[in-house]
């Protein structure tokens, strides 16, 4: 990936946010609250900047593909780029014609189906060693990992949770991000781009607006926005309360891919079998 002189790299910033990490731990060690608060600050403009990096960009046009040819991106950070420019919890498919559609590379379905497992690992044997993770979004109710749905680790835990009103409002999130990066290319959105597009105007009122199988990007955004108007407050407050408990009841790796066990517990229900409740 190309970049503009005198700004870091993604692997610079990668390597400045491990850092950075490694410093806040140490601070909060030392009881350094005020230094910790001020690291963390610092980590989070580090984090902005990798996002910026990979995703601030235009990306090169696709080369041709044959059928052994991978994504230009490890898998990881292509689901990293499509859920960054979501801004909501997705499930593999959506991040994949996402992806598809907005950058280079395709990204294996069959690499998406243990790649939340990979992260949970990798997280439990070195905790935040790498800048993100990929994780699970949590239910309200139980706290526990949501079926199919990915996160990304630096996101708020309010972002990470899903409440009875959250399908609604992050497919709203969704159409509302990817009509307005859409919007800012100069000229017609691409054939893919444009399918996309459609799939969430369809289904969201007021957005369809011109031939059917396309959708006019900022008619989407203005639908989605006001749509999402309506739903967002009570949404938020449903998310607030559930982080809130996350933070008191959880520890660092169940606030990011949940709790079996506990949800088990708080339900009141015997223990799954046959990995029923299994994301």
């Amino acid at each position: 990936m190309s970049r503009s002189p005198g700004r870091p790299s993604p692997d610079e910033l990668e390597t400045r946010i491990g850092e950075l990490r490694a410093a806040v731990r140490r601070a909060m060690a030392a009881g350094d609250r005020r230094r910790a608060r001020d690291l963390r600050a610092e980590l989070r403009g580090a984090e902005q900047a990798w996002d910026d990096a990979v995703l601030g960009e235009p990306a090169p046009p696709p080369a041709p593909r044959d059928e052994g040819e991978r994504g230009l991106l490890p898998v990881r950070e292509q689901v990293h780029q499509a859920l960054t420019l979501l801004g909501a919890p997705a499930a593999p498919k959506l991040i994949g014609s996402v992806h598809a559609a907005f950058f280079p590379g395709e990204i294996p379905g069959t690499r998406l189906t243990s790649l939340r497992r990979d992260e949970e690992r990798s997280f439990r044997t070195a905790p935040y060693a790498r800048p993100y993770y990929l994780c699970a979004a949590l239910t309200a109710d139980l706290l526990a990992p949501a079926r199919g749905l990915l996160t990304v680790s630096t996101w708020p835990l309010e972002q990470r949770i899903v409440g009875p009103l959250s399908p609604r409002t992050d497919f709203l999130t969704a159409a509302l991000r990817l009509a307005e990066h859409a919007g800012r290319g100069a000229g017609t959105p691409a054939p893919d781009v444009q399918r996309l597009l459609w799939r969430f105007a369809s289904n969201i009122p007021g957005a369809v607006t011109g031939t059917v199988g396309t959708a006019d990007p900022a008619a989407l955004a203005e639908a989605a926005r006001a749509e999402l108007d309506v739903h967002r407050e009570p949404d938020r407050r449903r998310r607030e309360a559930a982080a809130a408990r996350a933070r008191e009841r959880l520890d660092d790796a169940e606030r990011l891919f949940g709790s079996r066990l506990r949800a088990v517990r708080a339900s009141g229900r015997r223990p799954a079998i046959n990995g029923e409740n299994d994301p």
